[in-house]
C-alpha cells in the first residue's frame, strides 16, 4: 500500500503505540474450541510518522508485540502544516473511505474511531475528519494512510510547479 520511498525508518525510542482492535477468533476442534487473538496497532512518532500493523497469537500481549513488530516496518511521512495538515483530503481503501479536513488553532481531532487514533498517534493536533463506507478497523486505517500519503505540503507545490512557496498563497 504504502509507496517504498514513503517509508522510513526512525528510531524506535521515539515511538508511541496504539491498540487500535483486539478481535478474540474461535477454532473449533475435535477437542473444543480453540482461542486466539487478533491484534491492530498504529505506532507513530507525533512528528507527522506513522504505520498500522496487524499481529495474530494464541496469547493477547504476543499478538499486541507482533503487530507493533510489523507496524514498524509500515512507517509513512506525510506533511504537517502549523498543526494540522496542508488542505482536506479523501482517502480510500476497500470499502473504507475518509475525509479529512484542515481545522483552526484550538479545534482538536474530531475523528472517530479507528481515524482517531491514526491522526492523534501521527501528531496532526486539529483535524476536521469523516468516515463513510465500512467502518472496518482495518480499511479505515488503510484509508486514512491513503488520504495522508496523498497530501502535498507547500514546499512539495511549488516545486512542482516551478514557483516560489509566497506566490502559492497569494490571491
Amino acid at each position: 500500500m504504502a509507496n517504498r520511498k514513503n517509508r522510513i525508518k526512525p528510531a524506535d525510542s521515539e515511538l508511541k503505540e496504539k491498540l487500535v482492535n483486539l478481535n478474540r477468533v474461535a477454532k473449533v476442534t475435535k477437542g473444543g474450541r480453540t482461542f486466539s487473538f487478533a491484534a491492530v496497532v498504529v505506532v507513530g512518532d507525533g512528528k507527522g510518522t506513522v504505520g498500522h500493523g496487524l499481529g495474530k497469537a494464541r496469547d493477547v500481549s504476543e499478538a499486541i508485540a507482533k503487530a507493533v513488530d510489523d507496524a514498524k516496518k509500515n512507517l509513512v511521512k506525510f506533511p504537517i502544516f502549523k498543526g494540522t495538515i496542508p488542505h482536506e483530503q479523501k482517502g480510500k481503501y476497500g470499502a473504507g473511505k475518509v475525509f479529512i479536513k484542515p481545522a483552526a488553532e484550538g479545534t482538536g481531532v474530531i475523528a472517530g474511531g479507528a481515524m482517531r487514533a491514526v491522526l492523534e498517534i501521527s501528531g496532526v493536533q486539529n483535524v476536521l475528519a469523516k468516515s463513510q463506507g465500512s467502518s472496518n478497523p482495518h480499511n479505515v486505517i488503510k484509508a486514512t494512510i491513503d488520504a495522508l500519503l496523498k497530501l502535498r505540503s507547500p514546499q512539495m507545490i511549488s516545486k512542482q510547479r516551478g514557483i516560489k512557496v509566497s506566490k502559492i498563497f497569494e490571491g
